[in-house]
């Protein structure tokens, strides 16, 4: 990287436009950039890192300050442009942070956002080609080329003013921060903590491999209960060593016992089984005796119940007997009863009949009904043609009824139709008005959206601008507070720090023994070592107290950086409230800054008219609808005109010609008539004179064929019954029995003969005789005896299937536990391989005998090569005297990597760098920043780094040395790099010719170049 030229405009203490040629500046290769304090030295350097960056170094902006001029004028904005090749690029950047200006109407001040410019130099045609706008695109392009981070950037290129020996003296946690964002050793952070991860997974399935073989060995407890091993169960917890083993080894022992034990249940089982057939075989002959003796006592008993019910079987069996003669005479008195009923029913029906008749005619034989009846037929029939007149006329009465009721309908409908066409062409100039009437208030509507969504958003950012002006103020608060903590921080730590350094000699003089040479002086002898004083500071206080300072400094930064965020937000809210102005949306609102109640209101008036309108217009497709109903309702009610006027001029003739037809049917209809009110009440008269004969005929005729059926059913009964041997009809009537009756008796005449063979079956049976006279059986004995073996065999049998069961168990359980195992070897050497890798890069194993990390370790390398580039300049520095060294030991309980010490070559050893004096303390410090720039260059990728700044600190330098740190600093070119050093030291001026001179007035400050003491360009 190499810097060209730099304007800074209303930047810091410049009020005007001033420029700095770097190109002019960099030929000497050291130049001096000098002035009086507070002109604004500093402030060059805070314009490069600005322009780079977009921000200065936080040690230099700290909150409720503002980048821009107080001398500048009130329209010149603060500007920072930036010419430099980087990458092989030569770009050009441009930065203005955010600000207030005045407005361009009316009074009052405005703010300008904050606005990034990126241009490129192309040689091939010689003109700037623009790149970017963007704050975000511009910082990762510029990051991206220089391979550093802002902060990288002020430690390697901008050596800060008082940082120098920071890092130099910094304890090893602290020294670890800083190369760690330096290198960004982040990823072997990731690493451990990876391998870590990785560890506990490991552990994890291991642990759980583990309860799962406990879990088996648990269930194997179980199932051996009872067995001399459950006695000695496996004891242990996940990740024990031999757990395994164990288990497998107690498995075996129980799955053998187990085996014993189905064994010894096998043996009780047969002389169990053998014991039970013998008390089944006695307990089968007790049953047997007992129930044969039982059969022949039952047969007894039963012989003399069937001689008891002898009588009541020959009562029976007469019955029976007698019933069966009556059945052959049972189908003549079926007859005889069929001819009674139906005679019965005849001379009912007969006389039913003949009370309908007149009185002349209710003793008329059946053939003079059926005489009368014909005659009457033929008058039914004359009347036919009647009937099918009268049927005519009144069709025609209806069709005539309907046809006037048709005609009133009509006439409804023309005067209706008539009334609604009379209304139509105001109705749809009405319907019209409505349509464009919601079509201008959609156009109205569309016009208050387009004002209103800009206005809600003014609405919404004026909000957000109210909050932000809130939360600036307790960040304000925090910081002050912060920066108040850190101050107070500080003098503590630099009070203790003087305190220490007036009794460093006593500190030192702790040290001494007797024949060990001094760290000063070298000798051995110590006639006068200082006493330590009751205010004396040790190192530990000292370190606490930087410790604090440390702590609260962050603390200030962060809420510095918090601050600047704040106000950042809150300008950019307020810039929002402006551009989003609209004079069209809120005229009264246009310009500046209104507050929330007034956008409020502006935007709830402007939402309601917006409602009114936007309500109004949602009726346009109603009022189009509507429009088109009408327009149809017009349509058809003119055709429904049009129908009914033709409809009524075709029924007048349709009506007349029913009339003519009536008047035909009259003369008809009135000889059909006679004295009756219609043709039909005639004929129904004829047809229910004509049917009361029919029937009266009929029942007559019926009634004398029962009576001759009748007679000749009781001759053919009274001949079956003399036949079958019955003295008269009624005899043999009474002999009959039902269906039921006869099985009853049949059946007890059947169960008498069944149970007779049945008892002298019983009595003949073998053995029944002899059975009953041996002595009375005890079969309840017996089969007690055959329980209790059957108990005791069940008992056995349980005793075998539960041996057999446990061994299957404990052999499946077995394999598993094997199973478990063999799966198990590869995690336990997977997890000893990954532990052994973890420990190693945590620093906790015994491997790593000085307990470093991985990072700890990477960036030890990087310390080591930062210490041996230092120290080739600071051996020149020095005269040859001091060389920087890495140190890996350990510090007391702390892990070990990171220390630094300084070796004296006049007396050979290694001591603290905080035993420097001043001046030591600023070469070397100087040395170890120049030697750390050169390995985060290397480490960014050899992005080469022109052009470097050191800020002050040379005051504190004699001449030889300042001669000595000047030749180093000059031997930088060798690596065709120029370094600008910021010092007000007077001496400087006469050393290096090439100066920039920073003055300061009232008006502000200016700088001019310098080269051999004349003044070439301000």
């Amino acid at each position: 990287m190499r810097l060209h030229r730099l304007e800074i405009t209303a930047f810091g203490p410049f009020g005007t436009t001033q420029t700095v040629d770097f190109d002019a500046l960099s030929t000497a290769g050291l130049f001096l950039l000098h002035g009086p304090t507070g002109a604004g030295k500093t402030s060059v350097l805070d314009a490069v890192c600005f322009a780079l960056y977009g921000s200065v170094p936080g040690a230099r902006q700290a909150p409720g300050t503002t980048l821009r001029s107080d001398h500048a004028p009130a329209g010149t904005l603060t500007e920072v442009l930036l010419d430099l090749t980087v990458g092989g690029r030569r770009l050009e950047i441009r930065r203005s942070p955010a600000q207030l200006r005045p407005k361009k109407r009316g009074g009052g001040f405005t703010t300008e956002k904050a606005q990034s410019t990126l241009r490129e130099y192309d040689p091939a045609t010689r003109a700037w080609t623009g790149l970017s706008r963007s704050h975000q695109e511009i910082g990762e392009e510029i990051t991206q080329l220089l391979g550093m981070s802002r902060e990288q950037f002020c430690q390697v290129v901008l050596l800060p003013q008082g940082d120098f020996a920071r890092f130099l003296r910094a304890d090893a946690e602290a020294r670890g921060r800083l190369l760690g964002r330096l290198f960004d050793t982040r990823r072997f952070a990731a690493v451990e903590e990876r391998l870590a991860e990785l560890r506990r997974a490991a552990a994890h399935r291991v642990e759980e491999g583990d309860a799962r073989l406990l879990a088996l060995a648990h269930r194997m407890a179980q199932a051996a209960e009872g067995l001399p091993a459950a006695r000695t169960p496996v004891d242990g917890k996940p990740g024990e060593p031999g757990l395994a083993d164990a288990v497998l080894g107690w498995a075996a022992v129980a799955r053998t016992e187990a085996h014993e034990a189905a064994d010894i249940a096998s043996v009780r089982l047969a002389a169990a089984e053998h014991a039970e057939a013998r008390a089944r075989a006695a307990a089968g002959h007790a049953r047997d005796l007992a129930d044969r003796q039982a059969r022949h006592a039952e047969a007894l008993r039963r012989r003399e119940a069937l001689t008891a019910r002898i009588p009541e079987r020959d009562r029976d069996q007469h019955a029976l007997d007698l019933a069966l003669r009556a059945d052959r005479v049972a189908p003549a008195l079926a007859l005889r009863q069929e001819a009674d009923r139906e005679h019965a029913g005849a001379l009912a029906a007969r006389g039913s009949a003949r009370s309908l008749l007149p009185p002349d005619l209710a003793e008329a034989p059946a053939e003079q009904l059926s005489t009368l009846e014909n005659r009457l037929r033929e008058d039914l029939g004359g009347l036919a043609a009647a009937r099918r007149a009268e049927a005519r006329a009144a069709a025609l009465a209806e069709e005539r009824t309907l046809l006037e009721r048709e005609a009133r309908a009509d006439e409804d409908a023309l005067q209706e139709a008539n009334g609604w066409l009379a209304d139509w062409e105001p109705r749809r100039a009405a319907l019209q008005q409505r349509i464009d009437t919601a079509q201008e208030a959609a156009a109205r509507a569309e016009q208050l959206a387009g004002r209103l969504e800009p206005l809600r958003h003014r609405l919404a950012a004026a909000r957000r601008r109210d909050s932000l002006a809130r939360t600036l103020t307790e960040a304000e608060e925090r910081y002050a507070a912060a920066r108040e903590r850190r101050n107070t921080a500080h003098e503590t730590w630099l009070d203790l720090k003087s305190r220490r350094l007036r009794g460093i000699a006593a500190e030192l003089a702790a040290t001494l023994a007797d024949g060990d040479p001094c760290q000063v002086c070298g000798s051995t002898s110590h006639p006068a070592p200082t006493p330590t004083t009751a205010d004396h500071v040790d190192r530990a206080a000292e370190e606490a107290a930087y410790a604090r300072y440390t702590q609260a400094d962050e603390t200030s930064r962060a809420a510095e950086r918090e601050l600047a965020g704040t106000r950042e937000a809150l300008a950019a809210a307020r810039d929002e409230v402006q551009a989003l102005a609209s004079p069209e949306a809120s005229p009264e609102l246009s310009e500046g800054q209104p507050t929330v109640a007034e956008l409020t209101d502006a935007t709830e008036e402007l939402t309601a008219r917006h409602a009114e309108a936007y309500a109004l217009a949602a009726q346009t497709h109603a009022a189009r609808e509507a429009l088109a109903r009408a327009e149809r309702e017009h349509e058809e009610r003119a055709t429904a005109q049009r129908e009914a006027e033709r409809r009524v001029a075709a029924r007048t003739s349709h009506r007349e010609s029913v009339e003519r037809q009536r008047a035909e049917l009259a003369e008809e209809l009135t000889r059909g008539r006679g004295e009756f009110a219609t043709v039909a009440e005639h004929a129904g008269l004829l047809e229910r004179r004509i049917a009361l004969l029919v029937d009266a005929a009929g029942a007559v005729r019926a009634e004398e064929l029962a009576a001759d059926r009748l007679k000749k059913a009781d001759a053919q009964l009274a001949d079956a019954a003399y036949r079958a041997g019955f003295t008269t009809p009624a005899e043999a009537a009474a002999a009959l029995l039902d269906e039921h009756g006869r099985r009853a008796r049949q059946h007890r005449l059947d169960v008498w003969q069944a149970e007779a063979a049945a008892v002298a079956d019983r009595l003949a049976e073998p053995g029944v005789e002899e059975a009953a006279a041996l002595p009375p059986a005890e079969p309840a004995t017996a089969d007690a005896v055959h329980t209790a073996a059957e108990r005791t065999l069940r008992a056995a049998a349980a005793g075998l299937a539960a041996a057999r069961e446990r061994v299957t168990g404990l052999a499946g359980l077995a394999r598993q536990a094997e199973t478990e195992v063999r799966r198990l070897g590869p995690l336990r050497t997977e997890h000893d391989r990954v532990a052994r890798l973890a420990a190693l890069t945590a620093g906790t194993s015994a491997e790593n005998e000085r307990r470093m990390r991985l990072e700890a370790y990477v960036l030890a390398a990087r310390l080591e090569q930062v210490a041996a580039a230092a120290s080739a300049r600071l051996q020149r520095m020095s005269s040859g005297r001091y060389t920087l060294v890495h140190s890996d030991a350990r510090a007391g309980a702390r892990r070990s990597g990171l220390g630094l010490h300084v070796v004296d070559a006049w007396t050979g050893n290694e001591r603290d760098t905080a035993t420097l004096s001043g001046g030591e303390t600023f070469f070397a410090s100087l040395a170890l920043a120049l030697g750390l720039a050169d390995v985060v260059t290397d480490e960014a990728g050899g992005v080469r780094l022109d052009t470097l700044f050191i800020d002050e600190g040379f005051g504190s330098l004699d001449d030889q040395t300042l001669d000595e740190v000047l030749d180093v600093l000059d031997s930088l070119r060798e690596r065709d790099r120029s370094v600008g050093i910021v010092s007000h030291v007077a001496d400087l001026r006469r050393r290096i010719p090439v100066q920039l001179e920073v003055t300061k007035d009232r008006n502000g400050s200016a700088v001019r170049l310098r080269t051999g003491g004349e003044g070439l360009g301000g």
